[in-house]
């Protein structure tokens, strides 16, 4: 605008022009051609394209003088002449202003049901906030789609759509708008059933036979039944007298989360630092770190001595409050405030690192840590994050085509 120019008000007439049809190479350009014979100037502008049909909606500033007509003619002359259809609305002003309160809300469906759409949407209008925007993050293998919402805060729709998101088998994540988002430059990653398919210790068990009693402490210690560094301990007694080469057939074992690659690979092309926290073994996770290139790795360590593994680990213990304590330690290192933290976790020893964190996200968890989290995902891919963070399944693979 020209300093000779009057500011607009919401009370100057505008234009809606609307076109839909048959999407094709040139449609924009054209319709902004018609326009420009009238110039006019554009208040608003929204295209989309769904299954090969264009929807394109230009808001802009009445014509000038006795000349409205003629423009609404051209234009739908134009869009005849390309099978497309027109409207035209008259109207004042400009969208209207959205509410105080901005949140992003992802929904994740395995497929998403037209039921449950209908659901969240009326829950989400519930609570008092208008839907301004809906946009599809992904298609596979989840289908992913974000709302973006106003006129409520965060943390009324975080706790409205938990509960529905429950009872209708979807994940929902709901995260206040804003640079933040896109501005969390650190994820944290459990690795025990998060990074990896496995739990490391029954691994190891399996080998010393005795994986049934290990399995029954490590699913007491994961519901929060159990003192995590008294069942630890209790667990790795078992593993006493156990040949240290054993150490190579675990981590040939170990399987990583469907997904686990991508996120990582994506992460770091982001410009992201990306680490880990386990209750696990540095045996394991060391590996881990060195094969997908991870910035930060902690965890316990298995005592050795003549080769053979001793029963007991040394060093400083890695429990729930060690895992919170080592997401402030990486943020440090790295430079990033906490607020821009991601932190991905699956039992109750991640519930201090999850609620320390900008976003906490309970990934196939433990109905107590889905309760505490910010957000839970529970479908078996973990890139899945990557939509939480606003990225579209486009980018994610734009970002692996990078890597070859």
């Amino acid at each position: 605008m020209s300093a000779s120019q009057p500011a607009k008000t919401a009370e100057d007439p505008t234009l809606l022009v609307k076109i839909f049809g048959k999407d094709r190479p040139g449609i924009t350009a054209g319709l902004f051609d018609t326009l420009a014979a009238f110039a006019v100037d554009v208040v608003d502008l929204e295209q989309v394209v769904t299954r090969g049909r264009i929807v394109l909606c230009a808001l802009v500033t009445e014509p000038s003088m006795g000349t409205e007509g003629e423009l609404r003619a051209t234009v739908h002359s134009w869009a005849e002449s390309l099978k497309l259809q027109a409207e035209i609305l008259s109207g004042t002003g400009d969208n209207r202003p959205r509410g105080q309160g901005r949140s992003h809300i992802t929904v994740l469906g395995h497929p998403l049901t037209a039921e449950s759409t209908a659901a969240i949407a009326a829950r989400i209008t519930s609570t008092g906030a208008n839907i301004d925007r809906i946009f599809r993050l992904a298609k596979y293998p989840v289908t992913a789609v974000e709302f973006a919402v106003s006129g409520s805060d965060t943390e009324p729709l975080r706790t409205a759509l938990a509960t529905e998101a429950a009872a209708l088998g979807v994940d929902v994540a709901v995260v206040s708008a804003g640079l933040q988002r896109r501005a969390q430059r650190l994820v944290v990653m459990d690795v025990d059933s998060t990074l990896i398919q496995d739990e490391v210790i029954e691994l190891f068990a399996a080998h010393a036979g005795c994986e049934d009693r290990v399995a029954d402490v490590t699913a007491a210690a994961m519901r929060g039944e159990l003192d995590f560094e008294q069942s630890l301990h209790a667990r790795v007694a078992l593993l006493a007298g156990l040949d240290a080469s054993v150490i190579d057939k675990v981590r040939s074992e170990v399987r990583l989360t469907p997904g686990a690659r991508t996120l990582i690979r994506t992460l770091k092309r982001l410009g992201y630092q990306v680490g880990v926290v386990s209750g696990g073994f540095t045996q394991v996770t060391d590996d881990l770190k060195e094969r997908l290139g991870l910035d930060f790795a902690q965890a316990n360590t298995l005592e050795i001595v003549d080769g053979k593994l001793t029963g007991r680990v040394v060093g400083e213990i890695v429990d729930r409050a060690g895992k919170a304590r080592l997401l402030r330690r990486f943020a440090a290192e790295a430079g990033v405030p906490l607020a821009q933290t991601v932190a991905i976790g699956d039992g109750a020893n991640d519930l201090d690192m999850l609620n320390a964190a900008g976003l906490g996200v309970a990934f196939n968890a433990k109905p107590v840590v889905r309760e505490a989290a910010h957000t839970a995902v529970n479908v078996p891919f973990i890139d899945t994050v990557l939509y939480l963070l606003g990225l579209t399944r486009e980018e994610v693979e734009a970002a692996d085509a990078l890597d070859g």
